[in-house]
């Protein structure tokens, strides 16, 4: 069964490469969302099988949408996306639930092993 991905990213360039990759490697892509505020209206109305969060964005960073979201549905499987230097931000997401990290610039085998690691 094909699984639907929420992608989560302030930047609409990053979400058009995430689902570039997503598609071309048999993942749906069930919706998208700009920052954490949006992440969890579209998580309680599409209720995806993973997400894909950007860690810094406006208004509700990737962090708190991740805690908002897992106090909704503790099973939520969330994949973070963050730059190089966000560490200590990436080690805080995976404590508070996050079962693993994808750096940008994108890596499209790293995310399909993301992915397809999350799926089993």
């Amino acid at each position: 069964m094909t699984k639907r991905v929420l992608i989560v990213d302030d930047a609409a360039f990053m979400r058009i490469k995430l689902k570039d990759i997503l598609e071309k490697n048999s993942y749906e892509v069930a919706g998208e969302a700009e920052n954490g505020h949006e992440a969890i209206e579209k998580y309680k109305e599409l209720q995806p099988d993973i997400v894909t969060m950007d860690i810094t964005m406006p208004e509700m960073d990737g962090v708190e949408a991740l805690k908002e979201i897992k106090g909704i549905d503790p099973d939520a499987s969330i994949l973070m996306c963050s730059a190089m230097g966000q560490q200590s931000m990436v080690m805080d997401a995976i404590r508070a639930g996050a079962l693993d990290f994808i750096v940008k610039p994108f890596d499209t085998e790293r995310v399909i092993r993301a992915l397809d690691k999350v799926n089993n």
